[in-house]
């Protein structure tokens, strides 16, 4: 076989390393992957470059973001040590809740045996056992009373809309119908920020919490800013089951967007859920959706929001991608926004 045969495009390549041609490209802008250029001058990656990829790919499984990756392939063994360590926590706090939830309906199944139980409670406990949290709402305008649905509320779900689409109305009416939910509006990047500061200097504890999370962001590669600190002072408080979040990404840089959404994916099973809107393909990078993680689209077309699965061809997909762009599309976009609406 000649050097011409090895070579994929890009098409070809991100189809056998199961993610999209857009992460290729991504890699290529970081200096992770050099593919070399055919006659015709376009991108071709031979057996070198798609061993290292498939690296990449594996490393981002872990919860990698980028700038780790580099790290990692430039021979920090101790920061891959520290990500083992991390993703196998996680494998292990997971293992230890289904063996609780396993134990709790073998119990339950004994005394349903019994005739101790009746089938209602029984069911009751079940949906205990499994810690899940349900909702079901009568949507707000613009979808006028439709019905809308989640058996169950992952551990990360991303709300991704165009402009109008009525995603917040979406977030704030689910922060109200979820028991023990609240609501971290863009207000935290105004007063949030001095409010923030004051919380944190009267709850000692709170400041560690913090200061922790701030730190693993920073590790992996974020950049400190009073954003940064309103949105975790706002993620570490004590108290809501479920947090809903509008704008994750506002005021953050895309460096410190990407290590944010890595450090929410290793705090494990046991932390509470998050619900947050987002339009950042660094927050929302399609291929790193794990398994624990959902995604609703709100149709600009207004139709009813709709849960889509991360993967080409599945129903709402195109659409979704198109709502997402790169943190610099995304600023260039707010500054027109803000200056039309001044007009």
């Amino acid at each position: 076989m000649n050097c011409t045969a090895q070579l994929l495009n890009p098409s070809e390549a991100a189809k056998r390393l199961g993610i999209s041609t857009k992460a290729l490209r991504l890699y290529e802008e970081r200096g992770l992957l050099k593919p070399t250029r055919t006659a015709a001058g376009w991108r071709a990656y031979d057996f070198e470059q798609m061993a290292r990829a498939t690296e990449i790919v594996e490393l981002r499984a872990l919860g990698l973001t980028l700038v780790e990756v580099a790290q990692v392939l430039d021979g920090d063994a101790p920061l891959l040590a520290r990500a083992l360590a991390a993703h196998e926590a996680v494998l292990e706090a997971r293992v230890r809740q289904l063996h609780e939830t396993v134990h709790r309906i073998h119990k339950l199944r004994s005394e349903l045996d019994r005739g101790t139980l009746s089938v209602a409670s029984v069911l009751s406990n079940v949906r205990r056992a499994g810690h899940t949290i349900s909702v079901a709402i009568d949507l707000p305008w613009p979808w006028g009373g439709e019905r809308f649905e989640m058996r169950e509320v992952c551990r990360l779900t991303h709300i991704v809309g165009s402009l109008g689409s009525g995603k917040t109305r979406l977030a704030m009416r689910l922060s109200d119908a979820i028991e023990g939910a609240s609501f971290v509006g863009l207000d935290r990047l105004k007063d949030g920020a001095a409010a923030a500061k004051e919380m944190l200097a009267a709850d000692p504890q709170l400041e560690s919490r913090v200061r922790h999370s701030a730190a693993a962001i920073t590790n992996g590669g974020g950049n400190e800013s009073d954003a940064l600190f309103a949105l975790l002072t706002a993620l570490e408080v004590e108290g809501p089951a479920v947090q809903v979040i509008d704008m994750l990404e506002d005021g953050l840089d895309a460096q410190t967007q990407e290590a944010l959404i890595c450090f929410l994916r290793r705090r494990g099973p046991v932390a509470r859920p998050l619900i947050f809107i987002t339009r950042s393909s660094s927050i929302l990078d399609v291929d790193a959706v794990g398994p624990d993680e959902a995604i609703i689209l709100c149709p600009a077309n207004h139709s009813p929001p709709m849960l889509v699965a991360p993967y080409r061809g599945a129903p709402g997909y195109e659409a979704l991608t198109i709502c997402l762009a790169t943190p610099e599309v995304r600023a260039r976009s707010k500054g027109v926004i803000a200056m039309l609406r001044s007009v």
